[in-house]
C-alpha cells in the first residue's frame, strides 16, 4: 500500500475532517483515483490514518482554482505558499510549478 506524510498539525486537521484534500508535487508514487492510502506523521512515521483517493487534478500554482483550494489549508500569502512547498520538497516552487490536487476520503 502506497503512503503519504503530513505534518503533525496538518494530521489533526485531516483527523478533525477540516482537510480532505492534499496537494502534492514532483509525484514519484503515482497516485492515482482509487489508490488506498496509508497517512503516516511526517515527523514520528506514526500511522495516523487509512484514506482513499476520491479525485486527482493536476495544474500549476497560477492555475489554482477555488475548488482546488476548498478542503485544504490557507496560507498568508502566495509567497509563503511557495516558500513552504520549497522547504518541503527541497526544490525552488514557483508560479509554473505544477501541482497535483488530491481530494480523498477517511476508510
Amino acid at each position: 500500500m502506497k503512503s503519504i506524510k503530513f505534518r503533525e498539525n496538518l494530521s489533526k486537521l485531516i483527523l478533525q475532517g477540516e482537510k480532505d484534500t492534499t496537494w502534492r508535487l514532483f509525484d514519484d508514487k503515482d497516485l492515482t483515483e482509487g489508490d488506498v492510502l496509508n497517512f503516516l506523521v511526517w515527523e514520528t512515521g506514526e500511522e495516523f490514518a487509512t484514506a482513499k483517493i476520491i479525485d486527482v487534478k493536476e495544474t500549476t500554482f497560477q492555475n489554482l482554482t477555488e475548488e482546488d483550494w476548498a478542503g485544504h489549508e490557507k496560507f498568508v500569502s502566495d509567497e509563503e505558499m511557495y516558500k513552504r512547498y520549497t522547504e518541503y520538497y527541497k526544490r525552488e516552487v514557483t508560479p509554473d510549478t505544477k501541482v497535483k490536487i488530491i481530494k480523498f476520503e477517511l476508510v
